[in-house]
């Protein structure tokens, strides 16, 4: 009886122990190949609430769209460590805890306090940063001599990624710090341990003398989402180290915008929705000109240059986060009907943060199209690691000599574009020759209709 008394207790023991040990940490998932940090857009499920495979636990923020994470198999919510709305939460780090059907959550709650005693071991190493400071204050006299000198305006800036993106958001200018690492190369440590050489003597006169502070004026300080932070980190890289050059050309497009009118005359009878706007006939004949000057399509990839055989076009669509750009794939093998359906569907997708992964990020070539807002000239900031990026204007009626005419002028409806290359992979000529190829295109537009 006592030795089948003691089986059943250690069975009940094991079982628990094996119960406790199904709990697992639920970590921040990555959700795209770039992605290094997200946060919480909301939890679809309460704590302690089933779920089953295929099911959306919760919505994710990432640096372009909120994505929806479904779950692999069946389980339980047992304990959620991030809440809605948490922002900067690192990719691995654990944001729930989840068991399965029937375990014992009653140590979820341990779980989840180991987990959170994890992250302060992160902080830690800037807690020794601020103890290290009145250390360089008292050399900080030296070090500003020596970095003037070595990083003359112009030179290249030799920095770690980490050391970029750190500077960027404590707004510290590379060009100031002074490398530890081989030949020069600035360091996260470097960035980390920088004291503006304006701060402590700024601060002493702001003390001696707190009378005259001027009042600021009103002003709401907004948060940087993830979105922000990524189009501030990756533009600001792009126009600082890719070489930019940009060509503009006017467009006649009076032919482009009287066939544009009988297409959707025809196709008004059929849908009232479905017109063609002048992107179409522009994202259609740029895929064209990439066919006839192929090295236009191509990105910098560091040791090689890669050439695309096809048209993957990214369009710059604006939302209310943020600049966002979908791709229309292979658009030279698609009709203009086909482009302006497609663009729709994306572009209302970006707007509702309901954007995959894979339908914005690749692309060979971008086109940025603000025409609607009136704006007849601009440049655009080259998306890497693609080689170019399309501006593109509004139409306007201008006045052009027609020697054919009484008169010898004519009013013609005029586009202006610009476009914007890495000196790396697109020399001056070949860019010279997309845009002609892209011209001659619009003002002919039935040429790509063949």
């Amino acid at each position: 009886m006592a030795s089948a008394l003691a089986r059943t207790v250690f069975a009940r023991r094991l079982h628990v122990s094996a119960s406790r040990h199904a709990l697992s940490k639920f970590a921040m998932p990555a959700m795209s190949p770039t992605m290094t940090e997200g946060g919480i857009a909301s939890w679809k499920k309460k704590e302690g609430e089933s779920f089953a495979a295929g099911d959306v636990l919760l919505e994710i923020e990432t640096d372009k769209a909120t994505i929806d994470v479904e779950a692999q198999d069946d389980g339980i919510l047992a304990k959620i460590i991030a809440q809605d709305g948490q922002k900067n939460i690192a990719v691995g780090s654990p944001i729930a805890i989840i068991g399965e059907e029937g375990d014992d959550i009653s140590g979820a709650e341990q779980l989840a306090a180991e987990a959170a005693s994890e992250k302060p071991k992160a902080p830690a190493k800037e807690e020794k940063a601020p103890k290290a400071e009145p250390a360089p204050e008292k050399k900080a006299e030296s070090p500003k001599q020596e970095t003037k000198p070595e990083l003359p305006t112009g030179d290249r800036i030799f920095a770690s990624p980490i050391a970029k993106k750190i500077a960027l958001e404590r707004g510290i200018p590379l060009a100031k710090v002074k490398g530890s690492g081989p030949n020069g190369r600035i360091l996260r440590e470097d960035v980390e341990k920088y004291q503006a050489p304006a701060a402590a003597a700024s601060a002493t006169p702001s003390t001696a003398v707190p009378s005259p502070s001027a009042s600021l004026p009103e002003y709401t300080d907004i948060p940087v989402s993830n979105m922000r932070r990524t189009i501030g980190t990756r533009l600001t890289q792009s126009k600082q180290e890719l070489p930019h050059y940009y060509l503009t050309l006017d467009i006649n497009m009076d032919k482009v915008l009287k066939l544009r009118e009988v297409f959707n005359k025809t196709l008004g009878e059929k849908d009232k929705s479905a017109k063609l706007s002048v992107n179409d006939f522009v994202l259609k004949a740029v895929a064209c000109a990439l066919a006839d000057v192929p090295e236009a399509n191509s990105a910098w990839l560091g040791e090689v240059i890669r050439q695309y055989k096809k048209a993957d076009i990214s369009v710059a669509v604006a939302t209310p986060t943020g600049l966002i750009t979908p791709i229309i794939k292979d658009v030279g093998a698609k009709g203009l009907a086909s482009i302006s359906a497609e663009g729709k569907a994306l572009a209302k997708k970006a707007r509702d943060g309901k954007l995959q992964p894979q339908e914005y990020q690749g692309g060979t070539f971008t086109v940025s199209n603000l025409g609607m807002f009136g704006i007849n000239h601009f440049t655009a900031i080259i998306n890497p690691p693609q080689s170019c990026i399309l501006a593109v204007g509004a139409t306007q009626p201008t006045l052009v000599p027609a020697p054919e005419e009484e008169r010898g002028f004519k009013v013609a409806q005029i586009m202006k574009v610009t476009l914007s290359a890495d000196h790396r992979t697109v020399d001056g000529a070949v860019g010279a020759r997309w845009l002609s190829a892209f011209k001659g295109y619009l003002e002919n537009p039935l040429t790509f209709m063949l």
